[in-house]
């Protein structure tokens, strides 16, 4: 059984920083394309960043050069490091895991960003 467990979320002031991990198990990690996404209420979940198996990475224009993911497939956990927060930055990000056809969430992690 796969699951994805994301944890460091919480409350940071405008311009802080924080690091969010997602521990992976039951599945293939180091062969896996892994993500982040983020949804606020009453809107669809959109794309925050993609690092491949050979650590290719994307983001979204909003969080180039604010955010960095990273992968450890020993620890089969992904990160996101999330620096210079702003407020439109609040949400519920999830953990994404794709591994040929099949793709997985975590229970997502809840950040927000206010003074």
């Amino acid at each position: 059984q796969v699951q994805l467990v994301e944890s460091g979320g919480g409350l940071v002031q405008p311009g802080g920083s924080l690091r969010l991990s997602c521990v992976a198990s039951g599945i293939d990690f180091s062969k896996s394309l892994l993500g982040w996404y983020r949804q606020t209420p009453g809107n669809q979940r959109e794309f925050v960043a993609y690092i491949t198996r050979t650590d290719m990475t994307h983001y979204t224009e909003p969080v180039k050069g604010r955010f960095t993911i990273s992968r450890d497939n020993a620890k089969e956990v992904v990160y996101l490091q999330m620096d210079n927060l702003k407020p439109e930055d609040t949400a519920l990000y999830y953990c994404n895991l794709l591994l040929g056809e099949s793709r997985y969430w975590g229970q997502g992690t809840q950040v927000t960003v206010s003074s």
